[in-house]
């Protein structure tokens, strides 16, 4: 069986129900642990951050802010601009 090193992903989540995007993370994070590295593009923030060991906030192609997942999920100014709040 093939053990890929980088896995590149394109909006995981777009068009799943709640469980299943759940479900897809789930998978992401469990593949991640056996030692694969995931490159995620996801307008569903939060969750993607949620398992990212790092994170990067793209603005007109120029990288903006990058931190840990837990560090960008906690930043007022990408609650604000991206996360709603």
């Amino acid at each position: 069986m093939v053990k890929p090193g980088l896995i590149l992903m394109d909006e995981p989540s777009i068009g799943l129900s709640p469980k299943m995007i759940d479900e897809v993370y789930l998978k992401i994070a469990e593949i991640n642990r056996r030692g694969a590295t995931f490159a995620i593009v996801e307008q569903n923030a939060r969750k993607a951050l949620s398992i990212a060991h790092r994170g990067y906030v793209l603005d007109l192609g120029q990288t903006r802010l990058e931190d840990t997942g837990a560090g960008l999920l906690d930043n007022e100014e990408v609650k604000k601009l991206y996360l709603g709040g």
